[in-house]
């Protein structure tokens, strides 16, 4: 089937579509103050424009609608088909008949919010901004397909999302039961002892060692605001260990200048575990991730902690055994600091303790939870995809580009 298109002020849209304003197909109405309604045993939901804030004993509204932030967070919509309650600082939308409220919320996305902000400090949009708004409208039915197709794609990114948040969870218990000797894999329970140490039990053939003990560590790295001109080396920087829990050369893209002697004494070798020895919070202290090679060009910043280990420990075992909640648990009880700052001493880090199995065991552990994780990575490639997919859709689906066949059910109720 061949399809004619018009230029109008939104672009190209399809002949039979309408280009119309947001106050021609919605209202906006303003969120009331929740406190004679909000009560710890509400079954309604009670929205800011963060997000849930409360629960409610009673709704302000219960038909399909589009929630937009009035104040604060503005370019997050919300489509609400249950009853709802929203405070001053979100707006909500009461959708006019032959207009499907899902397809509204979809077209609410494409929106760039701030061009439309009206404040100079905290982000406020304006109701009747909100209404003047001219967007692309097709006839209901074609309205309801396009809702249809997306919100199948949004069922298939929340399955995605819920598989990789359960995945994670396994693995978390699994870190916790092997990483602590709870649970051994075949092979190396030979004894059923436990030793009473100060990190708890743990298998009576597994040491426990201080990190002083283990390697050095440093803490005096690359300061990337020296400007010296004499060798140029890229950085591991603080924003490196606490996103990654590997370091490779390829990820590395921050140049600075360095004297020579610093950047030779500061170099990345394969096995380095870097730590995020500062924090705004206790739970980001300790943050750790390991350089997967040598990286000779490189360098660690001043502001993460290296620790070099003289003993053998299997590679990828280094980035899991620092991921306990023992050891996390330890960084955050002998960090000092309050408010926004936190920060844990190289003295401190040297006396922070860890449980050590036989090699063997290390890799066999490592094994298991790199299967975990390459598992999980597969996930989170194919949730990439599919959110990747969605936006070509609503690219193509919500300008008319590509059209969807509308079935005689969606006809039907247009019809009536």
């Amino acid at each position: 089937m061949t399809h004619t298109y018009k230029q109008t002020d939104v672009g190209m849209i399809p002949a039979d579509w309408e280009v119309k304003r947001l106050g021609e197909v919605l209202t906006i109405k303003h969120g009331k103050n929740q406190s004679q309604v909000i009560v710890a045993s509400g079954m309604i939901p009670i929205y800011g424009s963060g997000g849930i804030i409360g629960w409610a004993s009673k709704y302000l509204y219960d038909k399909p609608s589009v929630l937009i932030g009035r104040k604060g967070t503005i370019d997050s919509p919300y489509y609400m088909d249950i009853p709802f309650w929203t405070v001053d600082t979100m707006f909500y939308s009461e959708i006019f008949r032959n207009n499907d409220a899902k397809f509204i919320f979809y077209i609410f996305n494409t929106i760039d919010w701030y061009a439309y902000n009206e404040a100079s400090g905290v982000p406020s949009l304006n109701a009747k901004t909100i209404e003047s708004i001219s967007i692309p409208l097709p006839p209901l039915p074609e309205q309801r397909a396009i809702a249809a197709a997306l919100s199948d794609v949004d069922a298939l990114i929340g399955a995605l999302e819920a598989l990789i948040a359960k995945k994670r969870a396994i693995k978390q218990a699994t870190m916790q039961q092997l990483l602590t000797g709870q649970t051994r894999l075949p092979g190396f329970a030979t004894t059923t002892a436990m030793q009473q140490t100060e990190v708890g039990l743990i298998p009576a053939d597994w040491e426990v060692k201080r990190l002083g003990e283990v390697g050095e560590i440093a803490s005096a790295g690359v300061d990337k605001k020296i400007q010296l001109d004499e060798l140029p080396v890229r950085l591991v920087n603080y924003l490196d260990v606490y996103r990654k829990d590997f370091i490779y050369s390829k990820d590395l893209n921050h140049w600075v200048s360095a004297p020579l002697h610093q950047a030779r004494r500061c170099a990345v070798q394969k096995g380095d575990v870097f730590f995020t020895p500062t924090s705004e919070t206790r739970d980001d202290i300790a943050i750790s991730a390991v350089a997967m090679e040598d990286i000779p060009d490189a360098a660690y910043s001043y502001h993460v902690t290296r620790l070099r280990l003289d003993e053998t420990w299997d590679l990828r075992f280094r980035t899991y055994i620092f991921k306990t909640q023992s050891f996390l648990n330890q960084a955050q009880t002998l960090c000092d600091g309050s408010g926004t700052r936190y920060v844990i001493s190289q003295a401190k880090f040297r006396n922070m303790i860890i449980q050590v199995p036989p090699l063997a065991e290390q890799t066999a552990i490592a094994a298991v939870l790199s299967d975990m994780d390459a598992e999980l990575a597969a996930l989170e490639a194919q949730l990439h995809k599919t959110r990747t997919i969605k936006q070509g859709m609503m690219q193509e689906l919500l300008t008319g580009r590509t059209r969807l066949p509308v079935s005689p059910t969606q006809e039907e109720a247009h019809a009536e």
